[in-house]
C-alpha cells in the first residue's frame, strides 16, 4: 500500500462546515484505492464549534496526529483585540508552530510516499510547503476554491498574504486541484508556467451518510405514524395540510447569498395570490447570519414567509434535504468559479431545486447538466419573481425535474476519491526523488 500524509485543519470533531467532509472522506476511502493515509491536523480546541458525534466517522486505527494550535481572535485576543501577525494569512497561523514538528515525526514514523494538503486554511498548505521542502517528498496542494481574487480578501495586507502562499505552491507542489472547472481556469491563467499540473476534483456527496439520513427520516416517519394511528407519509410531506418547504440549508453570506431578491420576489407573488404563510414556508438552516436574515425578510414584508433556523447535526440536515418539497441554491455573480458543496448534496436529495446564480457560473452551469432549468441570477428580483412562478408551478407535479441519475452518481464521494487517488498517483510518478531517496530530515524535539 502506498502511503499519504494528510494535512487539513478541518478535520473531526469540527463542526459546523461542509469542509470537514472532503478531507474525512477521503481519509476513510482512499484505502479502498490502494492509498493509506494518516493525518495533520489541529488540536480540537482550536475549533469555534466541535461535535463529538463526528469522532464516530474516523476510522478505527488511523494515525491521526492533532498539533498545538491556537485561534488568535479567541484564544490570543485582550479585550476583542489581538496582532495582525498573529491572523495572517489566516486566525490559525500559530497551527505551524506545532504542526511542523508533529508532521516531521509522522514522516518518519510513517514513511509517506507523498504529502496533501488542503484549503480554506492557507496555513495548511504552508505547513504542507515547509514539509515538503524539509522531506523531499512530493506534494498534492488542495485549493478548493479561488484564494486571491478580486475583491478578496478585501484587506489588502491579507491579500498580499494569500498571494505569497499561493506563489509558494505553485513554485513546490506537483499537483494542485480545485473543485470547479472556473477556478482551474483562473489559476491555469495565473501561472501559465504551471497549467499542466492543474487538475479539477468536484466536491460530492456521501452516500454512506445520505443511507443514514434516509433510515433516520423513515424511522421518524414511522414514530409519527405510531403515535398518530396512520401510515408513515411520504418523504416529501409529512401532512397534505402542512405548508409546503423550499429549504436552503447552510451559511447565507450577506455579500455573496443575499437573499434580497428572492424576498422581493416572495413578496410579489404574494401580492399575486400565489403564496401565504399557511401554504408556503422558505425554511433557511443555519444561516450563520440570522439577525442579517430576519432583518431583510422584515425589511421586504415577508418574515412570516421565512423561518430562521439553527443549525442541525450533519445527518439531520441531510434528512431535513430529503423531505422538504424544494430545495434553493443561492451563488452571487462575484463567486462564479465556485460551487456551494451542498448543491451536490441537493443534487443527491432528488428534491426539485431553485437555483439562484449568475448563469455564466459554475453553479448554475452543474445544475443545468443535471437537468435542473429553475434558474435566475441571484441580483435580479425581476427574473427571480419569473423562476419562482415556474418553480411554484412545477414543483410538486410528478414529472418536476429532478436531477439526471448518472449525473447524480458520478458526483458521489467514492467516485471524487478514485479521481484523489490518480493525481497521487501522478504527483510520485512526476517527483524527481524516487521513494527511499529523500532529503535527510532536521531533528526535531
Amino acid at each position: 500500500m502506498k502511503r499519504v500524509l494528510m494535512i487539513s485543519f478541518q478535520f473531526p470533531p469540527m463542526a459546523g462546515t461542509s469542509g470537514v467532509q472532503r478531507a474525512l472522506r477521503f481519509a476513510q476511502q482512499l484505502p479502498e484505492e490502494g492509498w493509506t493515509p494518516s493525518v495533520l491536523t489541529v488540536q480540537p480546541s482550536a475549533y469555534e464549534r466541535t461535535a463529538a458525534d463526528l469522532m464516530d466517522e474516523v476510522p478505527a486505527g488511523m494515525t491521526v496526529r492533532r498539533a498545538f494550535g491556537l485561534d488568535a481572535a479567541r484564544q490570543l485576543s485582550v479585550a476583542g483585540r489581538y496582532p495582525g501577525a498573529f491572523a495572517r494569512p489566516d486566525r490559525w497561523t500559530s497551527w505551524q508552530w506545532g504542526a511542523v514538528p508533529a508532521g516531521l515525526a509522522m514522516i518518519r514514523r510513517e514513511r509517506p510516499d507523498v504529502i496533501w494538503s488542503t484549503y480554506p486554511i492557507p496555513t495548511a498548505h504552508r505547513i504542507a510547503h515547509t514539509l515538503a521542502r524539509l522531506s523531499g517528498l512530493p506534494w498534492v496542494a488542495d485549493f478548493r476554491d479561488p484564494m486571491a481574487h478580486d475583491g478578496y480578501p478585501a484587506d489588502p495586507v491579507l491579500w498580499r498574504s494569500f498571494e505569497a502562499v499561493e506563489r509558494r505552491v505553485f513554485a513546490r507542489a506537483r499537483r494542485m486541484t480545485f473543485t470547479t472547472p472556473g477556478a482551474a481556469r483562473l489559476y491555469a491563467q495565473r501561472y501559465p508556467h504551471a497549467a499542466d499540473r492543474v487538475r479539477v476534483i468536484e466536491n460530492g456527496y456521501s452516500e454512506e451518510a445520505f443511507e443514514a439520513a434516509q433510515a433516520q427520516a423513515q424511522a421518524q416517519a414511522h414514530t409519527a405514524a405510531a403515535a398518530g394511528g396512520s401510515p408513515p407519509a411520504p418523504p416529501a410531506r409529512a401532512a397534505s395540510s402542512a405548508p409546503t418547504i423550499l429549504l436552503h440549508s447552510g451559511v447565507v453570506y450577506p455579500d455573496w447569498r443575499s437573499p434580497a431578491g428572492l424576498f422581493q420576489a416572495l413578496a410579489a407573488a404574494r401580492a399575486a395570490g400565489r403564496l401565504s404563510p399557511v401554504s408556503f414556508q422558505l425554511r433557511l438552516r443555519a444561516t450563520a447570519h440570522d439577525d442579517f436574515v430576519r432583518q431583510l425578510a422584515a425589511q421586504h414584508g415577508v418574515a412570516d414567509l421565512v423561518q430562521v433556523l439553527p443549525a442541525l447535526p450533519y445527518v439531520e440536515a441531510l434528512s431535513e434535504m430529503l423531505t422538504a418539497d424544494g430545495l434553493l441554491l443561492l451563488q452571487s455573480r462575484d463567486c462564479n468559479d465556485q460551487i456551494p458543496a451542498k448543491a451536490y448534496e441537493y443534487l443527491r436529495a432528488g428534491r426539485p431545486v431553485l437555483t439562484l446564480a449568475d448563469p455564466a457560473g459554475d453553479t448554475a452551469q452543474l445544475m443545468r447538466r443535471a437537468g435542473l432549468p429553475h434558474q435566475a441570477p441571484l441580483e435580479d428580483a425581476a427574473a427571480i419573481h419569473t423562476a419562482l412562478d415556474r418553480f411554484l408551478d412545477d414543483w410538486q407535479l410528478p414529472a418536476s425535474p429532478r436531477a439526471q441519475a448518472a449525473l447524480v452518481r458520478s458526483c458521489s464521494r467514492r467516485a471524487r476519491t478514485t479521481e484523489l487517488a490518480r493525481v497521487l498517483d501522478e504527483a510520485v510518478a512526476s517527483a524527481p526523488n524516487p521513494r527511499g531517496q529523500r532529503q535527510p530530515l532536521p531533528d526535531t524535539p
